[in-house]
């Protein structure tokens, strides 16, 4: 199955597994599975990092590098279609992360992995 993983799902298995739910461990161990990010899961992590709301070394940016080499996760990219659907999926707020990373779901159909109530609560999307 293809997996795409909220920000915090993605982050939470490199800085803090213990948070994660069992059902969701099983599922990024399970090599039969094929687990994705969004650009927009970088571009999140950074601002966390620019905020100080978590703490990446050497440096932010050398920290996703290396994440990204170590993780079994693949990068799918974003386009013109996910832009559309960023703004057609039905969410109760405007957030553009959200937004853009439920869109990628959606248009490739894949289940988004997250803790989100906003986004879980999406009918356009399949959730986990």
């Amino acid at each position: 199955m293809k997996f795409l993983l909220d920000t915090h799902i993605w982050l939470w298995s490199l800085l803090e597994p213990v948070k994660l739910k069992p059902n969701v461990i099983e599922i990024l161990q399970n090599p039969q599975n094929e687990l994705f990010i969004s650009p927009i899961t970088i571009w999140e992590t950074l601002i966390l990092a620019e905020k100080h709301r978590i703490e990446l070394n050497p440096s932010a940016q050398e920290w996703v590098t290396e994440a990204l080499k170590h993780s079994p996760v693949q990068e799918i990219g974003l386009s013109n279609a996910i832009a559309l659907k960023s703004r057609l999926i039905v969410l109760p707020h405007q957030d553009p992360a959200d937004r853009f990373i439920a869109a990628t779901a959606w248009e490739h159909d894949m289940t988004l992995i997250t803790v989100d109530e906003h986004l879980r609560k999406s009918t356009q999307i399949r959730t986990l």
